[in-house]
């Protein structure tokens, strides 16, 4: 099985990116971020020549949203995290498939909407953090896949290219995001490559041509999933494309 997140930014405008990515690497499951679009405004049928179905949610406002484009048979289980009655952004899809439930997410940056903004994030990561504890508790094999917009360690950025008020790295941010690793979740993209993790965040501008940039686009997977991670690699050649996303696809590789 082989899993890919990629945050988008404009499912429309990138839709030729996605589709060569699919062609590239053909992914059984694409979990998308950022699709900037309403549910019905994603231009889902111009994949299915290639064999994918999607399941879109949306967001009025051109803001967040999240898809799941799979060539393998899913259920979905949920487009939101519970406990959420008056959030009304599109940042989370979970689906059953391959035996496994897959969560995609679009976390909060936390770096908009002053003091209020940044506490919707970390109310935010405390609910993805019941989710899998729950999810982990039923002895589910689980997976969570997307942008987190956090940078768990200072490994995971180019030295200089954030300030240490960022949102992205400041420390109740990390100090969420190990509350739901410390559960039992592996971090892939570090498994695979605890010395040198690759980017897969760069700035417009030459923040790409620097190779200043950020690792906050991971996957989480449960102990059932980990013992069978196989490989994990970030797709530089989509951020290299014209008109890129911001973002590079990362792509995860199981045994069966």
């Amino acid at each position: 099985m082989r899993l890919c997140t990629f945050n988008v930014n404009s499912g429309r405008k990138r839709m030729p990116h996605l589709r060569r990515l699919l062609e590239r690497h053909v992914p059984d499951i694409v979990f998308l971020q950022e699709l900037k679009c309403r549910t019905e405004e994603f231009p889902a049928m111009e994949l299915g020549d290639l064999g994918y179905r999607c399941h879109v949610v949306g967001q009025p406002g051109g803001r967040n949203g999240v898809a799941v484009v799979s060539r393998i048979p899913f259920e979905v289980v949920d487009e939101a995290l519970p406990d959420g009655a008056d959030d009304t952004h599109a940042r989370f899809v979970e689906v059953r498939a391959a035996g496994a439930h897959l969560a995609g997410i679009y976390l909060p940056n936390g770096n908009s909407g002053g003091v209020e903004g940044y506490a919707y994030k970390l109310r935010w990561m405390e609910r993805l953090r019941a989710r899998v504890a729950e999810r982990l508790n039923s002895f589910t094999p689980y997976a969570v896949l997307g942008d987190f917009n956090v940078c768990p360690t200072d490994d995971d950025f180019a030295p200089g290219a954030l300030p240490r008020t960022d949102a992205l790295v400041r420390p109740e941010t990390r100090a969420a995001f190990r509350a739901i690793t410390h559960l039992g979740m592996t971090d892939a993209l570090r498994a695979l490559h605890p010395a040198d993790a690759p980017w897969t965040y760069w700035d417009y501008g030459p923040a790409f041509e620097s190779n200043r940039g950020l690792r906050i686009d991971h996957a989480l997977l449960s102990a059932e999933l980990a013992e069978r991670l196989a490989g994990a690699s970030v797709d530089v050649v989509a951020r290299s494309e014209e008109s890129p996303s911001d973002h590079a696809p990362v792509l995860f590789d199981f045994a069966d």
